[in-house]
């Protein structure tokens, strides 16, 4: 055999064996476990997670947690209050807060209950039937007021309010739960209450059956803060990188619905049917809840101007400072603690979970593919 054809043989011999190494390769990887998702759950005071809470679902249905790592659940409770119960009983690891919750937890329950994200500014409102007699906050003495539940951050901030103007909260009025949508509607329309204690964007729906209100509120809330995305410290020092990786997806869904509303509220339909509102045509139904989500964007914008209008989610001590302030001045806590104990003391955070493609993000939610 001459060493041409030797060394064409050595040639095709490697060829083969390199081939077979590629599939062996490949086979390995095939066979080999792929590292399952971490469960995490999230907990969020409302009885219907419908589209004003996008920086919780879009993650879920743009895939943002799980490219991190992670399988997340959203589960609705009772508020903040339950919320808080939850992640101390170990049963959630996250919860969407109440400023007002998340202060009364450190200052009047000692328990370490940190902000990571400042989603919302204090759009809550008491709303009262437009032509009725309700004029003012001090026409709400003897009258029954209706709130979502008993155990949410909206109590404390009421309850402060009627103490400011004079009116005890504690006798003065009564304060019933009535859930939320229809029911509490239901409840004011009867007059079985007279008032009704609700976020922004709620009370927008009230507006969207038909129900003409007027909303009572103090001026100084809006620059206060509310809505804020928390967990307990113990998760922050058991796994910050967790921790950080939901932070950023909340953030990244946060640019998105501001990008594109529109196609934040269609993918939230296709992926959430029943929450869909019924009962009217299309074009109503889609300016229903586009009026909600305006409701709670505007809530959004107020907060990122708030905390500085540069990084998605960062949060101000000083404005949580001054919440705590207002609290202890209307009564509702009795002491305080400093500001920036109440937040996330992890250097670099705020940058972390900014630490993302922000134009890939808003091209995506430009395209819109998927709906």
């Amino acid at each position: 055999m001459s060493s041409r054809r030797l060394s064409g043989f050595s040639g095709f011999r490697a060829f083969v064996l390199l081939c077979l190494a590629a599939v062996t390769a490949f086979q390995a990887s095939a066979q080999a476990p792929t590292k399952p998702l971490k469960t995490v759950t999230i907990a969020v005071g409302t009885q219907v997670l419908n589209v004003t809470y996008p920086w919780l679902t879009l993650p879920i249905v743009l895939g943002y947690w799980r490219d991190e790592g992670y399988d997340v659940k959203v589960i609705t409770v009772g508020g903040s209050l339950q919320g808080i119960q939850q992640m101390v009983g170990g049963a959630v690891d996250f919860a969407q807060l109440n400023s007002t919750g998340l202060i009364q937890a450190n200052t009047e329950n000692n328990v370490a209950v940190r902000g990571l994200m400042g989603t919302g500014v204090i759009d809550w409102g008491v709303g009262v039937m437009q032509d009725g007699p309700i004029k003012t906050v001090a026409d709400l003495k003897g009258k029954k007021i209706g709130i979502f539940s008993l155990g949410t951050g909206g109590v404390p901030l009421l309850k402060g309010y009627l103490r400011s103007n004079g009116i005890n909260p504690d006798s003065d009025v009564q304060i019933i739960a009535t859930g939320a949508g229809a029911p509490a509607l239901e409840a004011l329309k009867s007059d079985r209450v007279q008032a009704l204690m609700f976020w922004g964007s709620a009370l927008a729906g009230f507006q969207n059956a038909g129900t003409k209100m007027r909303v009572l509120f103090d001026p100084a809330w809006r620059a206060l803060p509310d809505f804020t995305f928390g967990t307990l410290q113990k998760t922050i020092d058991a796994d910050p990188a967790m921790v950080e990786a939901i932070s950023r997806g909340a953030a990244k869904a946060t640019l998105f619905v501001q990008t594109n509303p529109m196609c934040a509220l269609k993918l939230h339909w296709k992926n959430y049917p029943s929450t869909k509102p019924t009962g009217a045509d299309e074009a109503t139904l889609v300016s229903w809840d586009m009026r909600l989500l305006d409701a709670q964007l505007q809530s959004m914008k107020g907060a990122f101007e708030m905390n500085g209008g540069k990084r998605i989610g960062a949060m101000d001590p000083a404005a949580y400072g001054r919440m705590q302030d207002f609290m202890l001045k209307d009564g509702t806590i009795k002491r305080t603690v400093a500001p920036e104990s109440l937040l996330i003391n992890k250097p670099g955070f705020v940058d972390a979970i900014n630490r993302f493609d922000h134009q890939a993000v808003i091209d995506a939610a430009k395209a819109c593919a998927g709906v």
